[in-house]
């Protein structure tokens, strides 16, 4: 009997992705083992989190960073960095903010992730008009309106990366630069390649956020915050258990610039993103072998698990397959009608999901990164019945 039919809850085979309605991904063995072994001990948090600072910051080439619960509690705490910086008396009053508090974002970049912003005190100044995704032209926003926006009221830009995101990233942090401000980059969905570890640092951004419980094959609530040391200590502080006498309390030397505070804050706005030793300890583990494996690696295996699909589904009258190519592959099955076969593939045992983001077009697309060979197997079979 699975842990989950002890307490009643049908498993389902995850063929959407690694997305969190679903329970993310499936960890590898060492990962778990690395959890259940951290369970066992108690350590100082901060100064687990300077140890997960010493990992990062040699897999990503940032200054610093530590583990937050998941990309979106990375977001929030990276604005709250951003918006109090190291004085514990403006920390004290997020998310009140009387003044400094805009955030500058490409309005095609907007997305419903973004409120972490919001939530931590700031306050969203759109720029540009994406016409390239309404119709009536080619173009969108220009690192020059980025510039134009600034005013004495902003505290930071907010830059959603992604392969279509305008303008460049680089061109976003030269204007962030020029004008002093930071800027902060959600990147939760942009591994792999593992190359994006290294890549938003090294265009410039000062705070990036990834997701743990995505591609690198951490725990689901689990993801990185990595930049600039000053920010990712105003970060740290911000979610750190702060019940604490000010004089017995020091910093680890991977944090340094919090031993030049005059005092210690509250309990932060970030408190509700804290993070257990067992996910901390998990991340480190996957995010190492994450970045030792191969990107080819990782293809050829998700690729022969769809390969798998298709030949446990063979020739089957009405349905087109093929796999789509990128950093992820997915397979591609069209059908006559996307709604049917969908409801089927979740009304059975166990139910089936897969992504309906071009359901529109007739279209069901499967992810293999949180797919087993067996998975791989019942799904070709079901596609076969439909």
């Amino acid at each position: 009997m699975s842990i989950y039919q002890r307490f009643g809850v049908p498993t389902v085979i995850n063929a959407c992705g690694t997305v969190t309605r679903l329970s993310g991904g499936r960890m590898h063995p060492d990962v778990a083992a690395a959890m259940v072994a951290a369970s066992t001990e108690c350590v100082d948090m901060v100064e687990l989190q300077a140890g997960a600072c010493r990992v990062i910051a040699r897999l990503t080439g940032a200054e610093a960073g530590i583990i937050t619960s998941g990309a979106s509690a990375g977001i929030l705490l990276g604005a709250a960095a951003c918006l109090a910086g190291l004085d514990p008396a403006r920390m004290n009053r997020l998310p009140d903010t009387a003044d400094h508090n805009e955030f500058i974002v490409v309005r095609s970049q907007r997305n419903m992730y973004d409120r972490a912003v919001a939530v931590a005190g700031g306050r969203i100044v759109e720029v540009g008009i994406p016409d390239r995704y309404s119709g009536p032209g080619v173009r969108d926003a220009a690192a020059w309106e980025i510039a134009a926006a600034i005013t004495p009221n902003t505290a930071g830009i907010y830059y959603l990366a992604h392969p279509q995101s305008l303008p460049p990233l680089a061109e976003v942090a030269t204007v962030a630069h020029e004008h002093g401000l930071p800027l902060l980059v959600d990147a939760a969905a942009q591994l792999p390649p593992a190359a994006n570890l290294h890549r938003f640092i090294a265009e410039g951004a000062d705070l990036v956020a990834f997701s743990g419980g995505k591609a690198i094959g951490g725990p689901q609530s689990s993801g990185i915050l990595c930049g600039r040391r000053d920010l990712i200590c105003s970060a740290l502080l911000q979610m750190l258990d702060l019940d604490v006498f000010p004089d017995l309390w020091r910093a680890p030397a991977d944090f340094a610039p919090l031993g030049q505070l005059p005092g210690l804050p509250q309990h932060g706005i970030g408190r509700s993103c804290k993070i257990g030793k067992e996910e901390i300890v998990g991340l480190l583990v996957a995010l190492e072998r994450f970045a030792t494996q191969p990107d080819e690696a990782r293809q050829q295996a998700w690729r022969a698990t769809l390969e798998q699909v298709i030949a446990s589904a063979g020739n089957v009258p009405g349905l087109a397959m093929r796999i789509l190519a990128g950093p992820i592959p997915y397979l591609e099955v069209a059908t006559p009608d996307a709604n049917r076969l969908a409801a089927q593939l979740a009304a059975g045992t166990p139910a089936i999901h897969c992504s309906l983001g071009r359901r529109h077009e007739n279209v069901l697309l499967f992810s293999p990164v949180s797919l087993t060979a067996e998975d791989a197997r019942i799904i070709g079979e079901r596609l076969r019945a439909n």
